[in-house]
Parts: C-alpha cells; structure tokens; sequence
C-alpha cells in the first residue's frame, strides 16, 4: 500500500513537470512568432543606406482613377498651327536666313530668292501710277469742259477710259508685289520668302544657289502651342464617349507627368477596317509646350469624374496574397558605438566631422510595413485602401519599397 502511494505521487510530480515544460515551450514559441512577425513588418536601415538607395518618401495623393476606356493615338498639330510654305514664282535662292529648329516670328524672312520678272512688275506699277497721275488731272479737265459743253463729251469719255484701264494696271501689279512680299517703292529682283505663322523652323528642302520651283515646299514651320489628340475608339466603346470628356495619358520623356485634354469631335465614319472611329482631344495649352507632332500616346478617355487616395505604384509591394506600403516611423535610433564615438570626439572639429560620418554609418532609420488593399491602377497611381489608419502626415516610401521588402523577407514581389 505504501509502494502504491509513493508511485501515485511520483507520477504526480512528473506530470507537474511536463505540464510546467510544455507550457514554456509554448510562451516562447509564441514569443519567437511575435517576434518574428514583427522582424517582417519592421525593416531598419543605415542612414547611409537610405541615400545610396536613393530612397524617396512620399504621401498619399487624390487621383482621379475611376472607369476608364483606353484609347491608342498619336499627337497632332490643328491644320492652322502648320505652315508648308513655297514660292509663287520660282528663282534662285540668294540667302537663307534661319536653320532648322529655329522659333521665328510672323512675317519673319526666312530667304530671299531672285528673280528679274519682280524688277519688270515694279516697272509695272511704277509707269501705272504716273499715267494714272497724269490721266486723273486730264479727267478733270475735260470733266469741267464737257459740263461746259466746251469740248464734245466723247473726249471725255475717252479719257474717263483711259484712266480706268490705268488704275486697273496699277492695281494687279500691286497685288502680285503684295503677294510676293515685295515693296512697292524701289526697284529690287530680290523676293522675301516670309513665315505665315509663328514656330518653328522644321525640314528646310532648298539650299544657297539652288533654284527655288513654285508649288515645292520649301520650309516648314510648325506652331505647337496648341496641340490636339487623334485617338482610335473601338465600335463596342462608342456610345460610351461624348465631347467634353476629359482625357489624360503620361509620357515617358515627361518624367511621368499626367498630360490632360478634352474631346471636342468625334468623327462619324470608321477610320479603316480595324472598326475604329477617330476621336479628337485639345490638349491643354499649359501641357503641350513640350510635345512634337506624332508621339505615339496610350491614353485613357475617362468616363466618371470620382477621385480616390492613390499612390505611385512602385510604393505597393507584394507579400504572398497581401500587399503592403512602407511608412518611415519617426524616432531613429543610433547604435551604441555611436554614442560612445560621440562622447569620446567631442574635442576638435576634425573629430566631429569624422563622427559625421560614422553616424551615417550607424544611424538607423525605421520603417513599418502597413497592409493595404490595392484597387485600379492606371497613369503610374494605383488606388489603396488602408486595412489600419496611418498618421495623416505619414512619410511613405515611394521609391526603394522592394528594397525595405527583400532586407526583411529575402524577397517579394512587385504589385503591377
């Protein structure tokens, strides 16, 4: 019976100490999951890390990245801002006064061409004006006497005829000098090949000494100050789009800046047998200063008018099935061998300047992961919904949010 007891209590105590074993095991395994959670949404680097990243911070912006139908176009010049110019009389080319890529100015002379016909309509119109001179005193005269009934009217007659045909002589001749921008005073050869418009100087097809044809363009000036938008809509999209929708798209060579426009026509036959309708968009004049005829455009006709909070899409990293933004936390906390550095080179500036460095070596910057759910993205912005608020003036992490991803996982996916 003793034996009983003695073995009833000693498997007692031996499940006390499993039971006590197990329950250790178990905090600190809860322990190192705590922490390892923690080591995967808080990632901390060196403040020279941060700069030689290239790391850009950022907040959340309001975009408009609702229903959307995408479009492929190119970008135009309107008619009226395109200039071919040419000649109306051929002749050699004497001088050319600008080069290619250059802004010149209404009814700036771009060359001078050379021909003796213009000598000949100066000649023209010279003569013209002194008959007419001389006709209109003698119309007067005889004007007076057939009222008088001194001179027979058939006189007067004859000179009122002469004087018409005389005016109507001066007249062409001034019009042909007016539309080749020669002056009407003087005595020259030499025509002026002026700009019609304000822009600037495209292809130049003539060269010094080279004889000038008419109906051959010989300069092309181009005014970009106003730019329009030539985008294909397919047949199923069309009653979708309406003048004064606006449209946006980005262009690479513009560092990402949203170039915006509206449409102003639509056409009403299908542009070949892809079933497109063509589409027309003024771009606004603040956006297309910096553009050039032609640029191939991938743009989105947007169809409602809601904004949403947005980021840059390089800002959302992927995790497994969740996705995740960086936020810089505020404190920064620096290693104890920078405070004892400190301490021990507070004497001189030549130290300090060497603690400058090492601070950047040692001070750590932190960052927190905090979990969103993205929604559109379009235009490099994608829309996010925050799972758990974030401080209104939060720094997140724009460029560099792959880095922060792989230092705490060894790896990740970008969100595209």
């Amino acid at each position: 019976m003793k034996n009983i007891k003695s073995k009833s209590k000693f498997f007692l105590i031996l499940n006390t100490l499993v039971l006590i074993l197990f329950t250790s095991c178990g905090e600190k395994k809860t322990e190192e999951t705590h922490e390892e959670e923690k080591s995967e949404t808080e990632v901390a680097l060196t403040e020279a890390q941060f700069k030689t990243i290239g790391m850009e911070t950022g907040t959340i912006v309001m975009k408009n990245l609702n229903t959307v139908i995408k479009a492929n176009g190119y970008t135009a010049v309107p008619p009226q801002n395109m200039a071919n110019i040419s000649t109306l009389i051929g002749g050699v080319v004497k001088d050319i006064y600008v080069l290619e890529g250059t802004y010149v100015v209404k009814g700036k002379t771009l060359a001078t061409i050379q021909n003796l016909e213009v000598t000949e309509m100066q000649e023209d119109y010279n003569s013209a004006i002194a008959n007419i001179e001389y006709l209109q005193l003698e119309y007067n005269r005889q004007k007076t006497l057939s009222d008088e009934n001194v001179n027979p009217r058939k006189t007067f007659q004859e000179v009122k005829s002469k004087l018409a045909v005389e005016k109507a002589k001066a007249q062409a001749a001034k019009n042909k000098l007016q539309a080749l921008n020669v002056s009407l005073k003087g005595s020259t050869s030499l025509i002026p090949i002026v700009s019609p418009i304000s822009g600037y100087v495209g292809k130049i097809s003539i060269t010094k000494g080279a004889f000038a044809e008419t109906g051959v363009t010989l300069f092309e000036v181009v005014d970009n100050s106003q730019m329009h938008l030539d985008l294909n809509v397919f047949e199923k999209d069309l009653g979708k789009i309406s003048v004064g929708q606006e449209v946006d798209f980005v262009l690479t060579n513009q560092s990402n800046k949203s170039i915006k426009g509206k449409i102003f026509g639509i056409n009403k036959s299908f542009s070949n047998e892809s079933k497109t309708v063509a589409v027309h968009a003024k771009i606004n004049p603040s956006d297309a200063k910096d553009l050039i005829s032609g640029m191939y455009v991938a743009a989105n006709i947007n169809i409602t008018n809601q904004t949403v909070q947005a980021l840059p899409k390089d800002a959302i990293v992927r995790n497994g099935d969740k996705y995740y933004i960086y936020i810089q936390e505020e404190h920064q906390e620096e290693t104890p061998k920078v405070k004892e550095e400190e301490h021990n080179h507070k004497e001189g500036e030549a130290h300090n300047e060497h603690a400058e460095g090492e601070e950047e070596e040692h001070n750590e910057i932190h960052f927190k992961a905090i979990e969103v759910i993205p929604g559109t993205t379009d235009l490099g912005y994608t829309e996010i919904k925050l799972v758990e608020e974030i401080p209104a003036n939060a720094k997140i992490v724009i460029k560099g949010a792959f880095y922060l991803l792989a230092t705490s996982k060894g790896g990740g996916e970008h969100e595209h």
